[in-house]
């Protein structure tokens, strides 16, 4: 199943090396393309019920989704997205 989620404060490839490094390790994920510029995360997941895991691990990295509380109130979240930003720059692969 192909879903997208348009999220806030992705900043550089550093910030789409670790989301995809996280995402992927999550089970039932298969794939997880990160467009930058637009803030979109797009994955494949084996069915729905992933989403829900695949958010609420997005909100934990510093990347809630646009329109949410979360993503409103996103101050906390532009923080930690500073960190996983610094963290995935440096595991780039």
């Amino acid at each position: 199943m192909l879903s997208a989620i348009l999220v806030e404060n992705i900043k550089c490839g550093g910030c789409a090396n670790q989301i995809t490094k996280k995402l992927m390790s999550l089970p039932g994920v298969e794939q997880v393309d990160i467009d930058v510029e637009q803030g979109m995360v797009s994955l494949e997941v084996k069915d729905e019920s992933i989403i829900v895991l695949v958010k609420s691990q997005l909100a934990s990295l510093g990347y809630p989704e646009t329109g949410t509380i979360e993503g409103v109130a996103a101050a906390g979240a532009k923080a930690r997205s500073f960190v996983s930003c610094a963290i995935g720059k440096m595991t780039r692969e």
